[in-house]
């Protein structure tokens, strides 16, 4: 409801907190007579996140008991399910696993649309109509040594708490990124909003655009701020980019991809892996970020992209568990219903059946290929 990060200490907000903390023992009290009653091998709760869940995942592993979260897939009607947190979306990769010539092709084909802006995520289609760099940015941009965009996040996105290991939050690490931007003016830095920002009946309280606004970001000769309602492709922005800075966004993983050098402030799904830059202070971040602004040529290590594109292939094809022989979109696009189908179908559903051994035999939630 508050979809922001900062919060007021008022009189309000305060009030607010205590409701929330008594919802919480309530929850807490009638889930653990649940667990007296009902006796179960496993819970299985929504991404653990929000405290009614966060609350039932808490009582159920203090009693010991095996928790399941799961979350939106990566693909368009999917779910994720994990014995560890989905948000964090925990995924091991064997070290011998490499893509063979039909992944590689299966790999490429998603990246493709992707690249293009045909994709959608939890029922949102972001770029309907993704836009190149028109002549007016190139003009600008040629007057500058060199281009590094700056891709942000939602601040109250479910990510967010596991990002903030390194700075307190995804604004303190802009605060450090424009000291840097004003001493660097030969430089043309993009501060990209996301898209998501803005989405309707849950766009965020506590914008980057409101950051830029309080910090007179855009004032600054070397700064193109672009908002969440622009369509520019951040692909080709990439392409022509001395290096790529992002918080803890999937851009960084496609970046690492295309093979640019990526410098990640925040803890996110793929740093699971060496896939990106990701100095572990904030000295080191600032001292990263100066010597990549600095520098002729930065070497990106070859196992960055080879890490991330086998990490983005279990997540889309391994841990995305499909579901659209069971689901259609419903009167609104982030939301869906169930399609008529007969028991048998689920049967023999490949989704089910991993869902089944995950739950019931302890197996690991990957979609058999």
């Amino acid at each position: 409801m508050l979809r922001i990060h900062h919060l007021n200490d008022d009189e309000n907000t305060r009030y607010f907190l205590r409701e929330y903390i008594l919802s919480a023992w309530n929850v807490a009290r009638k889930f653990l007579i649940f667990l007296d009653e009902t006796n179960p091998r496993a819970v299985v709760v929504f991404n653990g996140q929000f405290f009614p869940e966060a609350t039932a995942r808490y009582i159920a592993q203090k009693r010991g008991l095996r928790v399941i979260t799961h979350e939106v897939g990566l693909r368009p009607a999917t779910a994720y399910f994990t014995d560890g947190e989905a948000t964090a979306y925990p995924i091991h990769i064997p070290d011998e696993f490499e893509l063979n010539d039909e992944q590689n092709t299966r790999l490429d084909a998603y990246l493709a649309k992707r690249f293009q802006g045909d994709f959608t995520m939890a029922g949102i289609k972001f770029w309907a109509d993704m836009k190149g760099l028109d002549k007016a940015f190139l003009q600008k941009a040629a007057g500058f040594r060199q281009i590094v965009p700056i891709f942000t996040n939602v601040i109250f996105d479910t990510s967010q708490p596991h990002a903030n290991t390194v700075f307190e939050d995804m604004f303190d690490w802009l605060d450090m990124a424009l000291e840097v931007i004003k001493e660097n003016p030969d430089t043309l830095f993009i501060i990209r909003a996301h898209p998501d920002e803005l989405r309707v009946r849950k766009s965020s309280r506590e914008t980057v655009e409101g950051w830029v606004a309080s910090r007179g970001a855009d004032k600054e000769a070397n700064v193109v701020f672009v908002s969440p309602r622009e369509t520019l492709s951040s692909y080709e922005l990439i392409q022509r980019s001395k290096f790529v800075m992002v918080y803890n966004s999937t851009i960084g993983l496609e970046a690492s991809i295309m093979g640019a050098a990526v410098l990640c402030a925040g803890k996110a799904r793929f740093t699971q892996y060496p896939t990106v830059f990701f100095p572990q202070t904030i000295e080191d971040v600032r001292r990263k970020m100066k010597e990549f602004l600095a520098a002729e040529n930065i070497e990106v290590p070859a196992e960055f992209k080879r890490n991330a594109r086998r990490f983005l292939y279990y997540q889309l094809y391994r841990t995305s568990l499909p579901f659209g022989d069971f689901l259609e979109p419903s009167v609104r696009t982030t939301q869906t219903k169930l399609k008529t189908f007969d028991l048998d179908d689920l049967l023999v559903s490949d989704s089910i059946k991993t869902i089944t051994e995950g739950v019931l035999e302890n197996g690991n939630f990957l979609l058999r290929e």
